[in-house]
């Protein structure tokens, strides 16, 4: 009798014969969201590849150069695509460093937000109780305040605390831990609730019968379940990080002058546009803009596809 060897297909094509990669091919805008947010991310890991020049080198730039218009307009120079700022940097440089940086910020942040709201939201469903009752109060309390609010206070606490130098040198790390802590009930709420629906499930009963300890339950056997809501608030939650940064270095709590991030760039824009500068603050906000969106869709496309009731096999 022979046998046949059956091979055992790599990860690589099981997600290429998955539902969701099918789901993927067949919404154009999911794919054009997809490949914008690449070029994106692309664009920032090789700005210092890409940019025409280095906003960062003081050596590089010339005050002579402030306010230029864009190369097509009049007045302008061919060196600037995009025009340059008060300060004489080339706006189309400063966006690419500036894109890198808000992403950095926004995926830095984020991912705080993961790691304290898996932990809190694992811990109040799983335990129940006076662990429940507890970090979810304090979840509403943080949430009965709104987000901008709450980085407002602690970004202004910091800079009066440390003083200004030691905030615009850690400024990245700062926004990081700011907008992480400011959002993570959100992911504790959706945790906590996919927690309290999956532990009753008998793979958890099979476990606690086997003598496993709880963090391992929690985190090897009921985390991996709640991944589709995680993945959903994530895409939702980069976007809004981005947002915040950008809004915090328009108030001035961001971003230092000489580190520009989109939103510092916007805020800087913003005291020529009225002096026919209309460029400092233009392409920055049209690239946050398009930044934001095509997160958002992606995030709208994701939280389609893992409801049963939008798609059907």
């Amino acid at each position: 009798m022979s046998t046949v060897s059956s091979k055992a297909p790599s990860r690589w094509q099981s997600f290429l014969e998955s539902d969701f990669f099918y789901y993927f091919k067949r919404d154009k805008v999911a794919m054009a969201s997809f490949a914008a947010f690449v070029f994106f991310a692309l664009v920032a890991i090789f700005a210092p590849m890409l940019a025409p020049a280095n906003p960062y080198d003081l050596t590089t730039i010339d005050i002579m150069d402030s306010e230029l218009p864009p190369s097509w307009m009049e007045w302008g120079d061919e060196r600037f695509l995009f025009g340059t700022d008060n300060q004489g940097r080339d706006i189309l440089s400063t966006i690419m460093y500036g894109l890198r940086i808000s992403l950095i910020i926004g995926l830095g942040a984020v991912a705080l937000q993961l790691f304290l709201g898996i932990v809190i939201g694992l811990s109040a469903g799983y335990f129940g109780g006076r662990v429940d009752s507890v970090l979810m109060r304090i979840a509403d309390v943080q949430l009965s305040f709104s987000t901008m609010m709450v980085a407002i206070i602690v970004s202004a606490i910091f800079k009066a605390s440390f003083g200004s130098e030691f905030y615009s040198k850690y400024a990245i790390l700062m926004l990081v831990v700011i907008i992480g802590v400011a959002e993570w009930p959100q992911y504790a709420r959706t945790v906590r609730a996919t927690v309290l629906a999956e532990k009753k499930k008998e793979y958890v009963e099979a476990a606690q019968v086997m003598g496993l300890k709880s963090p391992r339950i929690m985190f090897h056997h009921i985390l991996p379940n709640c991944l589709s809501p995680i993945l959903v608030i994530s895409t939702v939650q980069v976007a809004n990080a981005i947002m915040s940064e950008a809004a915090l270095s328009f108030l001035g709590l961001g971003m230092p002058v000489d580190m520009p991030s989109l939103g510092s760039l916007i805020s800087i824009g913003f005291t020529y546009i009225f002096s026919g500068s209309w460029w400092i603050t233009a392409f920055p906000g049209i690239i946050l803009v398009l930044l934001v969106l095509v997160i958002n869709l992606l995030g709208d496309w994701l939280r389609d596809v893992f409801n049963p009731k939008v798609y059907k096999g």
